[in-house]
């Protein structure tokens, strides 16, 4: 266990006009150390936000001496590029998010046959189709997405500033920073103050269907085992007496994964016609979103042993126990 230095937090809060309210990402000042907490959005606003954060504090970039990133997605490694490109600094991050910050085309070609596969056995029709094409489309436009640094394996502890712990979930490569001294987390997406965290199905690397809600749960209970004051949250506000939170989150899990089962009792038999007759206009809207949810509770109760599944004709149809 490090012996964790003092630290100064100067956070950084984008305002977005979705339910997400802000990106937020973090400089913090430890010994000799500037380091920043994830990267925003490759935009203006994220970059002057960065920018004005620094000179406030009487911080340049080239202040600047580490990079960490809790997980991969766009909103948390957006600026990361041009950072290190005007600053060549490391850039940590857990190793499952090398292939995706990567955009490694074998990967990605694998995790659209995940996909494909997934949504045809869960009986999403036309619907899947559409978002696989979604998914084929993207993968040659986000291609300037891919981080060009080299990037760093984080270990279990970051110098004498963090404790890393794993939290996946939210993503499968995500970690939280612990700092046990003063009880702080900067915890990406496992916790959000105004919403719930989406636990979003995914393949690993072998394109296995990750548990991703029941990972979740594993993770937020994690979290209720530590000295706990402050959570740092990738969107919206600082999150003070976060216990009551992830226990909040817990029990609406509980409560969510009740209601589709009440649905299963009323004859629907798949994880599409679930999504469809609960979600209704956001079932289109929000699809990946939507059916992650739905299979994700799915799992809980099948582990809760509440449902079972059989295969018919390549779907999986769910019934109560």
């Amino acid at each position: 266990m490090p012996i964790v230095q003092h630290m100064d937090i100067f956070p950084i809060h984008v305002p977005v006009s979705s339910s997400l309210r802000s990106i937020n990402f973090y400089l913090v000042q430890s010994g000799q150390s500037l380091i920043l907490i994830d990267a925003g959005y490759n935009n203006d606003d994220c970059r002057k936000a960065l920018v004005d954060t620094l000179k406030q504090n009487e911080f340049a970039l080239k202040d600047l001496t580490h990079i960490i990133l809790t997980h991969h997605h766009i909103d948390h490694a957006g600026l990361v590029n041009c950072l290190t490109a005007e600053h060549p600094i490391p850039v940590y991050a857990h190793p499952l998010s090398f292939p995706r910050l990567k955009r490694a085309s074998v990967f990605l070609q694998m995790r659209i046959q995940f996909f494909q596969e997934l949504y045809e056995t869960m009986g999403c029709g036309q619907r899947g189709k559409k978002q696989i094409e979604h998914l084929k489309k993207t993968m040659k436009e986000n291609e300037s997405q891919k981080i060009t640094a080299e990037l760093v394996e984080v270990g279990e502890n970051f110098g004498d500033h963090f404790e890393v712990l794993e939290v996946p979930g939210h993503a499968p490569d995500q970690i939280a920073l612990y700092d046990r001294k003063q009880e702080r987390l900067f915890a990406g997406d496992l916790l959000i103050s105004h919403i719930s965290s989406n636990a979003l199905v995914e393949p690993d690397e072998n394109g296995k269907r990750i548990p991703s809600l029941l990972i979740h749960i594993d993770s937020l209970k994690k979290c209720l085992s530590l000295s706990l004051e402050q959570v740092y949250s990738g969107h919206g506000k600082v999150i003070q007496q976060p216990k009551e939170l992830i226990q909040k989150r817990l029990d609406g899990i509980e409560k969510k994964a009740e209601r589709f089962l009440t649905l299963i009792k009323g004859g629907k038999r798949t994880a599409n016609d679930i999504a469809e007759t609960y979600y209704k206009d956001v079932y289109d809207q929000q699809f990946p979103l939507v059916m992650s949810e739905v299979i994700g509770h799915l799992d809980y109760l099948e582990q809760r042993e509440k449902i079972q599944k059989e295969k018919v004709h390549g779907i999986w149809r769910y019934t109560s126990s």
